[in-house]
């Protein structure tokens, strides 16, 4: 179960950094797969792919599928709010605006999801919280820039990437109070199973699949990064955090996202690190560390 006191577990921070490298990339293969494939059938491929990856370590581990309708409902509602409608929105989102300024914008998740667990009377709207997501929002910006261009389609983009960032808001709020106790590995297969069904039906309406010329090898190979990092990998590690720390507290990984991003850059292209990215790394840094509370606690010892 979740601390009472909505802490990090410890352990969960290192999660929390393996998950922000995983998700991170998802933006770049986005926008590697969309020279090729339309939107709404990425997303299908992305969530077919990643169930199918699951299945054997699903079977092997001996987890059998819900047996009545009723006890597939957290997984539909799940998969439509962590899945169908956040992947939807920002991969139609990125055809309008860059990558760089869709990870800004998907950083506002932990705003949102604040906000939308204080409504549902799920968690207090505490001053710390707030004020370290805000700060945290802040390192993101100072960190990437706005990355804002002239170019056509750039505010209904903006608008379907915060559409997105809302969704992951309800499907916290979703999470905390559907799932509590269900294993990681079952949870994520199920969600990405119920996921595949909508996103057939979507995709195969207002696309049509079936009519769109063999995509070339690199669009197939960022599919399968999308597939089975960005998705089957990423969902096992983001149940175990809910299970532990809590769903809001794992939203925090949309603040670590363009820092391991940047890092990446450096250590495998060898691309330069700016004073800029790295006061704005200091900066989220520190919002996560007002939002957990610790700090906190302990200049309120030392004081």
């Amino acid at each position: 179960m979740p601390p009472i006191d909505n802490r990090i577990h410890a352990r969960d921070w290192s999660l929390l950094a393996v998950l922000s490298i995983l998700w991170g990339g998802s933006f770049f293969l986005n926008g590697a797969a969309l020279r090729e494939l339309t939107p709404l059938t990425l997303v299908f491929l992305r969530v077919a792919l990643g169930a199918a990856i699951l299945l054997p370590p699903l079977r092997m581990q001996g987890i059998g599928f819900p047996d009545r309708m009723s006890d597939w409902t957290p997984f539909i509602v799940i998969g439509l709010l962590n899945n169908v409608i956040p992947f939807s929105l920002i991969v139609l989102g990125q055809t309008f605006i860059p990558s760089g300024l869709a990870s800004i914008l998907n950083a506002t998740t932990p705003i949102f999801t604040v906000l939308v667990m204080a409504a549902a009377g799920e968690e207090a709207l505490h001053l710390r919280r707030v004020a370290g997501v805000a700060l945290g929002l802040a390192g993101v910006i100072t960190l990437r820039g706005w990355g804002l261009e002239t170019r056509p389609g750039q505010g209904l983009g903006i608008l379907l990437c915060l559409g997105g960032a809302f969704s992951y808001g309800l499907a916290a709020l979703a999470a905390r109070r559907m799932l509590k106790d269900a294993a990681p590995l079952g949870t994520a297969t199920f969600q990405l199973m119920a996921s595949t069904v909508m996103m057939a039906i979507v995709a195969g309406v207002v696309e049509q699949p079936w009519h769109l010329p063999m995509p070339g090898l690199t669009t197939w190979l960022a599919v399968l990064g999308l597939a089975g990092l960005s998705t089957a990998l990423a969902y096992i590690v983001f149940f175990q955090i809910i299970r532990r720390s809590g769903a809001t507290n794992v939203m925090l990984v949309t603040l670590l996202i363009p820092v391991t991003a940047i890092l990446l850059g450096w250590l495998v292209l060898g691309e330069p690190i700016s004073m800029r990215e790295i006061a704005g790394a200091i900066v989220i840094g520190s919002a996560l560390l007002v939002i957990d509370g610790r700090f906190h606690n302990v200049l309120r010892r030392v004081t």
